[in-house]
């Protein structure tokens, strides 16, 4: 194991100390040899420093544009292999999809939660402000709302939106089916073009097999037959996968399995190339990495264990262009890694899903829970003892049971009235509305900073949003204003790539000194 000394001097221009190397190693265009003169060891990047002495390992040039697969940049149009996931209720942005999207990158317009005619507006607004750059709208699933998963294609279609990031699906739904076929023709070469990719965030392997394959052809027989899509196209998704990509999706705020990166991402390469077997055109999706990834050392394992590309999260709802509060930007912008708890979820409270939230200064994980447990011990609120009922209006609901149906009816009158009618008819779903009233506002008293509710802020968040706050202390990217949507990416990629080129280095065991493997973002005119 050759190890580097920390001070001294060697022929040529040849550093020895660990701000010299680093400052080597972080000059990414040119290579970097580990060399030896006498007794003398340093790292250079001057081809003269290298003759007349013995070479001990080398890193070659790596720019941030080549980690993770090539096909990813080119079939999305992009400057590098990044992406900013979906943040739901509007707060992935389309300023801050726009901002992604001009600096090379792919972000995803959060649309979920969101009522369709803002849906509508806010792809109106990126379909004219970026024409043909890239960018992204969520699709998620929801069972509980199928209206909605409808309203989303309808409006992707409507603007033309290229790519759909697909979440929280347990199996394929007509809508998703829908986006994909109506976008397939053949090209002029005979291949089959798609103009609408999929990018399917899974964290199950039963899942990413679904994306692997081809729409069920009883599914898009109900389509052709619905005048949802023609013929022609429903043949042609019979032989592509339903997916482009598929993002393994870890330990990341809001809807999670948590499962850890190191296992499920080498789970779904695997999947993909079991099913490549029978599929043969399975082997060309790409399998990215998403969950827990909010420094660069998370970013350069993630393309280590062979991502095609990685997504953020967390760390993007304390940027500039994130539609959320300052006050709860300042609440994400103190957390750290283990401040982080599962609640139940709005959109699929009946099931018992859940997502992971900021558990630091907000009490909505607990009260959430004791909604849900509620729900599964009554039948419905008439059976609510007087004492529980009473205590629920008044610490959580603020006002009468009655007054938070009356706000149910007016909001699912105009979103989804098919909600109305199961709750007529069953009260235990007509009570699951009242306290998914509760669930779905509170993320809305945070978004807008609602003074009165902050103990009932739901902030989505994942672990990677602290490891970000503890790599980022001390330098410009610890004050929110400097927290930029596109400055983070820039400083995630430069990060891992750097590192990537110290671990070329440690794998061929070279010892570097103290300091050198660590890479902290520094503002543009520094670097």
């Amino acid at each position: 194991m050759t190890t580097l000394p920390h001070s001294g001097t060697a022929p040529g221009r040849v550093a020895e100390t660990a701000p010299d190397i680093t400052a080597v190693l972080r000059d990414l265009a040119r290579p970097a040899w580990v060399v030896r003169h006498d007794d003398r060891v340093g790292v250079t990047a001057d081809r003269s420093a290298v003759q007349g002495a013995r070479v001990l390992a080398s890193a070659g040039p790596l720019a941030p544009e080549m980690l993770g697969d090539s096909k990813f940049r080119s079939t999305h149009g992009l400057r590098a292999n990044y992406m900013a996931g979906a943040m739901a209720n509007g707060i992935a942005s389309p300023a801050l999809v726009s901002a992604l999207a001009r600096a090379g990158y792919l972000g995803s317009y959060g649309a979920a939660g969101v009522a369709p005619a803002q849906v509508d507006a806010a792809l109106a607004e990126l379909s004219r402000e970026l024409g043909d750059l890239p960018y992204a709208c969520n699709l998620i699933h929801s069972p509980s709302e199928p209206a909605l998963e409808r309203a989303i294609v309808d409006a992707c279609l409507r603007h033309r939106v290229r790519c759909v990031e697909a979440s929280a699906f347990m199996n394929l739904t007509a809508e998703v089916v829908r986006y994909r076929a109506a976008g397939l023709s053949l090209g002029r070469d005979g291949r089959i073009v798609s103009a609408h990719r999929v990018i399917a965030k899974v964290s199950r392997v039963e899942v990413a097999e679904v994306f692997l394959r081809p729409a069920p052809a009883a599914l898009l027989s109900r389509l052709v037959a619905a005048g949802e899509v023609t013929a022609e196209q429903a043949r042609l998704a019979e032989q592509v996968p339903m997916a482009d990509d598929i993002t393994a999706e870890a330990d990341s705020g809001g809807h999670t399995d948590r499962r850890p990166l190191l296992v499920l991402l080498p789970e779904l390469i695997a999947a993909r190339d079991r099913v490549a077997g029978s599929v043969p055109a399975a082997a060309a999706v790409r399998i990215g990495a998403a969950g827990g990834i909010g420094t660069p050392a998370a970013a350069a394992a993630a393309f280590a264990l062979g991502a095609a590309y990685v997504v953020t999260g967390s760390v993007n709802q304390a940027t500039v262009e994130a539609a959320q509060c300052t006050a709860t930007k300042e609440l994400l912008a103190s957390a750290q890694f283990a401040d982080c708890v599962m609640a139940p979820s709005a959109d699929m409270f009946e099931m018992g899903v859940q997502v992971q939230v900021l558990r630091r200064g907000t009490l909505f994980a607990t009260r959430a829970q004791r909604l849900y447990e509620t729900y599964r011990t009554y039948d419905g609120l008439d059976e609510l003892p007087a004492a529980l009922r009473e205590d629920l209006e008044r610490t959580l609901f603020r006002r009468s049971v009655e007054q938070v149906w009356d706000d149910c009816v007016r909001f699912f009158t105009e979103r989804d009235p098919a909600q109305l009618a199961g709750a007529a008819e069953n009260p235990k779903r007509r009570m699951a509305l009242v306290f998914r009233w509760y669930l779905g506002l509170s993320s809305g008293w945070s978004i807008r900073g609602e003074a009165d509710r902050v103990t009932d802020y739901q902030v989505w968040c994942g672990p990677a949003m602290g490891a970000f706050n503890t790599w980022a202390a001390g330098t410009h990217l610890a004050a929110l204003p400097n927290r930029q949507a596109a400055e983070i990416a820039d400083q995630m990629m430069l990060g891992a790539a750097y590192l990537t080129r110290v671990a070329q280095l440690r794998s061929a065991g070279v010892r570097l000194p103290a300091g050198c493997a660590e890479f902290l973002p520094r503002p543009r005119e520094q670097r």
